[in-house]
């Protein structure tokens, strides 16, 4: 598997993360969870205090904090500035934000280019919104993974403390809309992926059916 990168994109709720760390675990590869890192830009942007409705305020402060993310499918980690945020950034004050702050092209930029360098050494399966289409467009192996609106928001609800799946339903429209039709990098599935409908998946049989592709491909 030496120098193999996976691209694994799709939307909320689709299954991305749990599926990337079981197929990461599988071949003993390396995770990276390209979110994760536009998540704690925001987090940070929000310590700081910064305008979040003025993108100009968020493309000059972009390239202040210090964003390292740990690739260890059993643990993967994420730090602002030497803290670890990997609890904060999933709170709902950070959801409700992070399609804002990712839309700059300032962000994008910085953060791709972090990106690129931990997936350049390969055996590394990466996951997000641009993976296969922007941040590796040569993968071996691009994965694009979609569920109904319904069971992304009933996972999504089931993670959350307190979260209906109207609810989830409702944000993940929101998010689906801001991701799919800003200007820079949206989401989108590039081309050579495979697509693959996980609604009526469990994850084992979602993790197989990647793990066959990556055996077909390479």
């Amino acid at each position: 598997m030496s120098g193999l990168v996976v691209a694994m994109d799709g939307p909320s709720g689709s299954g991305k993360s749990s599926v990337s760390r079981g197929v990461a675990r599988a071949l003993g590869l390396r995770y990276l969870d390209t979110g994760a890192m536009y998540r704690a830009m925001t987090w940070w942007m929000l310590q700081q205090g910064v305008d979040l409705a003025d993108p100009a305020a968020i493309a000059a402060r972009s390239g202040e904090p210090s964003i390292v993310s740990g690739t260890d499918p059993e643990g993967p980690t994420i730090q602002v500035d030497g803290v670890d945020v990997g609890g904060p950034i999933r709170e709902a004050e950070v959801t409700g934000a992070v399609s804002a702050v990712a839309a700059v092209p300032e962000v994008r930029a910085r953060l791709v280019a972090l990106q690129r360098e931990l997936a350049g050494a390969g055996d590394i399966v990466v996951e997000g919104r641009d993976i296969g289409s922007v941040v590796c467009p040569d993968a071996a192996v691009k994965v694009y993974l979609t569920a109904s609106a319904e069971a992304r928001a009933r996972r999504r609800s089931a993670e959350l403390t307190g979260s209906t799946v109207e609810a989830q339903q409702a944000d993940m429209a929101r998010r689906d809309t801001l991701d799919s039709t800003r200007k820079t990098d949206p989401l989108s599935m590039a081309d050579g992926a495979v697509e693959l409908d996980t609604t009526a998946l469990n994850l084992e049989e979602v993790i197989a059916e990647v793990l066959r592709l990556v055996k077909e491909r390479t």
